[in-house]
């Protein structure tokens, strides 16, 4: 797997809604209506994030859910990650039936 370069990271960050990179990773914190929303939301993630064997850092602040992503086996940003920020961007959008 290829580390994405600076402008690559820039362009994808670009194209995807409320992620920044910062300290080597892409991140995103949402901030859900209830605790337990937020609760849910990390759940659903988990569970897609399981199936996929790529795991974003969670970090779970009252309502606020920071999700981080970076490849550690890649030694940075890959590909793979601005998939699962995709992904977690559709999970979060919409809640379980």
């Amino acid at each position: 797997m290829t580390v994405l370069t600076n402008e690559q990271v820039d362009t994808a960050v670009s194209s995807l809604d409320g992620w920044a990179r910062q300290d080597g990773a892409i991140r995103r914190a949402i901030t859900f209506g209830s605790f337990l929303d937020g609760i849910d939301a990390v759940r659903r993630v988990a569970v897609h994030a399981e199936a996929a064997d790529h795991h974003p850092d969670i970090d779970i602040r009252w309502r606020t859910v920071t999700f981080a992503l970076v490849t550690h086996s890649a030694g940075g940003i890959t590909d793979k990650d601005v998939a699962m920020a995709r992904d977690i961007d559709r999970i979060v959008s919409r809640p379980e039936t």
